[in-house]
């Protein structure tokens, strides 16, 4: 990445933090075998555990298993609250609290659970002010393909990627998917990779903390707390931390770097992009060879892939999925055959829900202008990830799915009212009130955008 995408605009209140992470990204980059000592008197700084405080409360979440919330701090007097966990972090007192465990229900599948790790506000603010400094130094290692939880890459850079390799013949695709990869990283590994760049003990001793930390679950039908990993605990990194993302990015860096070491890249003609736990690997035509080299090699840094979810597939004959999108042969407006994408169709389905949910008759209290804005936010926030491939039949399904959900829920709203002496208008006045509210949808239509044609939904206003 070049140093003019690095500095992140949210830091810029901060100019202190802020120059301190491009010095060290830049001296990361000179050095690559340069390991770095002194951080630990970096971490209870005011700019960083200011920063750090004002990042987490702008990402807000829900409190710890001490039931603190951002509320009761500010009522305490953040300013208080950040200067004694200043001198608790100098004066070595600071140990982390265990992390609250709760189950969050996947998306159409019944029944089947994403377990999240939820941290005190106090260990997340700790946590960001420990990544801010070691972000900059592991984000010079990184490859150029991986793309999740990166400042300056996100996934849509992945999917662009994706479709230029695509385009550019690489076909035959692994479509990769790893077996609790949060849950399984093992500890002494991940801690050497630390390691390889960093020397401050310290700072060891904060990321070993929040790996061994006690996990406590609310059992709610037997009415009893649960208390899980500790000490004992070899493997995995919470799914919720603030460090999670940086450290699974860190270890994955493993497989990427090994990949390209022992010539697998050019052996098989591949690419591999990833985000964070999801990767595909786009070959020309040497798919089943990647696919065996790949499973030796995870297996050799202790992880697996998912045999139910690992698969091969030619694109010109199958589609496949990655990071929301479906990847596949589509038809241009002549008939002629292309590589494209295309929202997938859980997600689409998704979206859909979402719309029918808020334009539902338990919605019929509300005026037309908050439910037009409810549904116009879901709407930007579906058009702004998914406005790559998005064909104009696609718009239109989803506009007139849109328009007609309204339509309805308007009807619904605006019933024929009795106080109208003639027939005619009421008709008259109900099917104005109806146009009124769908003139109050956002549709997608595309507009040029420095040199891109993105919908007009996801503009800024």
């Amino acid at each position: 990445m070049e140093k003019a995408d690095w500095p992140v605009k949210g830091l810029m209140r901060w100019p202190g933090v802020q120059a301190l992470r491009e010095k060290l990204n830049a001296k990361a980059k000179a050095e690559p075998a340069y390991r770095f000592y002194t951080l630990y008197d970096k971490v209870y700084r005011w700019d960083f555990l200011e920063a750090a405080y004002v990042r987490c409360r702008a990402n807000g979440g829900a409190p710890g298993v001490d039931g603190e919330t951002f509320t009761d701090i500010e009522t305490y007097g953040v300013k208080r609250y950040l200067a004694e966990l200043a001198e608790e972090l100098k004066a070595k007192r600071y140990v982390p609290k265990p992390v609250r465990r709760v189950l969050i229900p996947k998306a159409r599948q019944p029944g089947k659970f994403r377990p999240l790790g939820i941290p005190t506000i106090r260990d997340r603010i700790v946590q960001t002010a420990v990544k801010m400094l070691l972000e900059p130094i592991f984000e010079a290692d990184l490859s150029p393909y991986a793309f999740g939880y990166r400042p300056g890459r996100s996934a849509q850079n992945a999917v662009a990627v994706v479709a230029a390799s695509l385009r550019a013949g690489f076909t035959e695709v692994v479509d990769a998917d790893l077996s609790k990869y949060f849950d399984t990283i093992p500890h002494e590994p991940l801690m050497r990779c630390v390691g390889r760049r960093i020397a401050d003990r310290k700072i060891i001793w904060l990321v070993r903390a929040w790996l061994k930390a006690p996990v406590q679950e609310r059992d709610e039908e037997r009415g009893k707390t649960r208390i899980s990993g500790g000490a004992r605990t070899k493997q995995g990194t919470p799914q919720g931390g603030v460090i999670s993302p940086l450290l699974a990015n860190l270890y994955m860096r493993r497989f990427l770097k090994a990949w390209e070491d022992f010539g697998l890249r050019r052996e098989h003609c591949s690419r591999i992009v990833n985000y964070a736990d999801d990767f595909v690997i786009l070959t020309k035509g040497r798919a089943r060879g990647a696919l065996s080299a790949s499973r030796r090699l995870l297996e050799r840094i202790g992880l697996t892939l998912n045999p139910e979810k690992t698969r091969l597939c030619q694109a010109w004959q199958e589609s496949f999925n990655f990071l929301g999108y479906t990847f596949g042969k589509r038809y241009a407006y002549g008939g002629q055959a292309y590589l494209g994408m295309r929202p997938s169709e859980k997600n689409m389905a998704a979206y859909r829900e979402q719309v029918r949910e808020l334009t539902s008759r338990r919605q019929l209290w509300k005026p037309a202008e908050v439910v037009a804005k409810e549904v116009n936010a879901v709407t930007r926030g579906f058009w702004t990830y998914f406005c790559q491939g998005a064909r104009a039949e696609l718009r239109h399904a989803l506009n007139g799915f849109l328009l007609r959900r309204m339509a309805i829920w308007a009807k619904h709203k605006y019933t024929r009212s009795r106080s109208q002496t003639h027939r005619a208008s009421r008709r008259r006045a109900r099917h104005d009130k109806v146009r009124e509210a769908m003139s109050l949808i956002d549709l997608a239509r595309y507009t040029s955008r420095k040199g891109q044609l993105v919908p007009a939904a996801c503009l800024e206003t």
